[in-house]
């Protein structure tokens, strides 16, 4: 079970992941050495996964960012997993309930680049796509 301190050592690492554990531990006031104690157990116990970098699309070129909600044509998903999976320009894929199958984002250089994108996809399934205006959090 996690206490009140591993709780507030997880909410500073997902904000800043590179944070020092002597800073974590001044703000949860202990000391370094028991902040790496608590992500160690935390790692091993597999409440973190992992430590991602978070990059600024535009600045790469990449301009569009659209959310695909994804219908299967069939109950066969194993195809347009393996092809979701080895996917460059899919940064993350949900299986969801209620409207469509899965939930697909992807930032990309333009519109031709999505509908190339969307091509691919039609050999599994059919397509509704959302474009994102703006990016609030």
């Amino acid at each position: 079970m996690l206490d009140a301190a591993d709780k507030a050592i997880l909410d500073l690492l997902q904000k800043n992941a590179r944070m020092q554990w002597r800073e974590i531990g001044e703000q949860v006031h202990l000391t370094g050495q028991a902040v790496a104690n608590r992500i160690r157990r935390m790692e091993e116990a597999g409440v973190i996964t992992g430590y991602a970098v978070q990059i600024d699309e535009k600045k790469l070129g990449k301009s569009i960012t659209a959310f695909v909600t994804v219908f299967m044509k069939s109950n066969n998903h194993e195809g347009f997993r393996k092809f979701i999976q080895s996917h460059s320009k899919v940064y993350f894929v949900h299986r969801v309930s209620g409207d469509g199958c899965y939930l697909i984002h992807v930032c990309l250089a333009d519109m031709e680049e999505l509908q190339a994108v969307l091509d691919e996809l039609l050999q599994y399934a059919n397509y509704r796509v959302q474009i994102s205006v703006s990016k609030m959090k």
